[in-house]
């Protein structure tokens, strides 16, 4: 029968489980989300896209800028009313534009698939006529996108260009606009260019036009049943950056110096980087991130970036745009202008990665450690193991310490209490003489909590690499079971929306791993002697129970570490429980030495 001390344990720990069940995102992930702001009120305006022109073409001159040339337009071929399609595909990307607002409607990564679906992963998610990928609004974010057919012209000297070009009459008055996207084979990023020519510039309150990113970065989520899920919005401001991370219905205005901005998963990110009018000190744009409920449980989440208004007859602004997986390999190339071909250098996109903080140092080294292991071993979840087993191997003089040290606090005990009764009314006292004591046995008494500490360290390190690690992304260690290490295992899935707490998988590890903390927990309470029976059924029991709701979902890869964790500790705790039995016996039968006046002295 369980005995009542136990059962207010459980039910103890249950009322905790269940309040920390909902702040568990804001607790593991080190950004809090944006308090929601309202909606910034709609400006009542004639929306500057309806006021096309008829049959009149901006063109391409020879110095790249739109210009009313008639001898330029017999070179161009007819606008068509009907929406065609026009498809760029390299080894990492396929894109697909429309030329409708001379748009992007597919970004797929030809590297990387999506672990839910047998397609490549697709990055331009949500896309519809209200809302497409390097849309632009002519205005500020509020405005609808250009929905009209733009005319399109390829380069027939560079395959690797597209141009879509087209007039609007804004406020009466003519202006020509201009996309060009400049891919390069062999990478993510690639060069949107916006060309405008209006003879009185382009001024609609205070704005001139507004590009956007995708409406909902892939590969798609169910945020209800992926709480390890979210989207961020990231920029990077020469010295830090901003890692926010978005919620339902919001809309955030983002004003301050950006060298870049966008919004990011866990493992790809859609990053806009402007040439030269975004560095620092920028008086000619400001960020949007907006979020909006659509088709359900998949919101949009989006950047947009506004370009102040300008009275400059030809105006070209170039964004260097990175849409690609969020990753150290991927990224570091444009911290050197030798090791990418857009000869950018010092814009710090490794800001935008996901890391543990002030642990990072840690989570780097144990980065760098599974990768070496990664060279021998083919197996993610097998080199889980092995680090697993050489960090306990390196922390087990502190384990042994730790033991050591409790056994030696219950020898010191008897005269503690004594300490403890006669100075009960002098605390300051109290303390020095306990400080003697501590002394003369050559003990003190925060060394227990050293293994601990770099326990909890590492384990803190451990989930944000196993999160967010993008290597991990798809690594398989059992087929069948566990196929992803970044997600929880999975032996059975049902329909509907699943059991509270738990979702609609049946999982093995988290039963596996409350398991074996509780059998490890059984083992060490006969080294911890001093603690009260409540506050060890507790620990025993409780703490469990909490983690196994709290990481019911997590990823496999940090319950596999933790489950390993817990068997070689035990492996550890045998070994060392022999040699406490074996040091007592030797303290219990040793016999002090007699005082006495003679010197021992040879």
């Amino acid at each position: 029968m369980i005995e009542k001390n136990t059962i207010w344990a459980i039910v103890l720990s249950t009322i905790v489980i269940i309040g920390a069940y909902f702040v568990l995102p804001l607790v593991m992930n080190k950004n809090a989300p944006i308090p929601e702001t309202p909606a910034a009120e709609q400006v009542a305006e004639e929306t500057a896209n309806k006021n096309v022109s008829n049959e009149i073409v901006a063109v391409e001159n020879n110095s790249e800028e739109i210009t009313e040339s008639t001898d330029a337009e017999e070179e161009v071929e007819e606008v068509k009313s009907v929406e065609e399609f026009i498809t760029y595909k390299n080894d990492l990307v396929e894109v697909i534009f429309t030329t409708k607002g001379g748009d992007i409607v597919s970004y797929k990564l030809l590297k990387h698939n999506d672990t839910d679906s047998n397609d490549f992963v697709q990055l331009s998610d949500n896309i519809n006529d209200k809302n497409r990928t390097c849309a632009i609004a002519l205005g500020s974010s509020e405005k609808e996108i250009i929905n009209e057919i733009f005319n399109f012209k390829k380069d027939e000297k560079n395959p690797n260009v597209f141009f879509f070009t087209k007039d609007f009459k804004v406020n009466g008055k003519k202006v020509s606009l201009g996309k060009r996207y400049t891919f390069e084979p062999e990478e993510y990023m690639f060069k949107l260019e916006v060309l405008v020519h209006s003879d009185s510039g382009l001024d609609i309150n205070g704005a001139a036009y507004t590009l956007r990113t995708s409406p909902q970065i892939g590969p798609y989520f169910d945020a209800k049943q992926n709480r390890y899920e979210n989207r961020q919005f990231i920029a990077f401001d020469g010295k830090k950056s901003k890692k926010n991370i978005l919620a339902d219905g919001q809309f955030k205005k983002y004003e301050k110096d950006f060298v870049w901005g966008g919004i990011a998963g866990k493992y790809f990110e859609e990053i806009v980087i402007p040439e030269s009018l975004g560095i620092l000190n920028n008086p000619y744009y400001s960020s949007s991130i907006e979020v909006k409920k659509k088709d359900k449980d998949y919101a949009n989440a989006q950047a947009m970036f506004e370009r102040k208004s300008f009275t400059d007859k030809d105006v070209k602004d170039s964004y260097f745009m990175y849409f690609g997986p969020r990753n150290e390999k991927d990224v570091k190339i444009y911290n050197n202008s030798d090791t990418n071909k857009w000869n950018l250098s010092g814009i710090k996109l490794s800001e935008s990665l996901q890391t543990s903080g002030w642990l990072s140092w840690l989570e780097n080294i144990l980065k760098w450690c599974l990768e070496k292991l990664h060279l021998l071993i083919s197996n993610w979840g097998l080199c889980i193991i092995i680090l697993t087993l050489i960090l306990k191997l390196l922390l087990f003089p502190l384990s042994k310490k730790q033991s050591m040290g409790t056994l030696k606090m219950q020898q010191l005990q008897p005269q503690i209490k004594i300490v403890q009764e006669k100075y009960k009314d002098d605390k300051q006292r109290q303390q020095i003489e306990l400080q003697k004591i501590y002394k003369e046995a050559n003990y003190n008494p925060a060394s227990g909590c050293l293994p601990l500490i770099f326990q909890f360290l590492i384990i803190f390190a451990m989930y944000n690499l196993f999160n967010n690690y993008f290597e991990f992304r798809g690594a398989s260690f059992i087929p069948g079971w566990i196929p992803d290490l970044t997600a929880g295992d999975s032996v059975y899935t049902f329909e509907g929306n699943g059991i509270w707490l738990l979702g609609n998988h049946i999982r093995i590890l988290p039963v596996v791993y409350v398991a074996s903390q509780i059998l490890f927990s059984i083992i060490t309470q006969t080294t911890n002697a001093t603690a009260n029976g409540m506050s060890m059924k507790i620990m025993t029991y409780g703490m469990p129970i909490f983690f196994f709701f709290l990481f019911y979902n997590a990823p496999s890869g940090l319950l596999i570490y933790w489950i390993t964790s817990n068997v070689f500790q035990m492996i550890q705790q045998f070994i060392i429980n022999a040699m406490m039995k074996s040091k007592k016996a030797e303290m219990e039968n040793k016999v002090p030495a007699k005082k006495t006046g003679k010197s021992t002295k040879k």
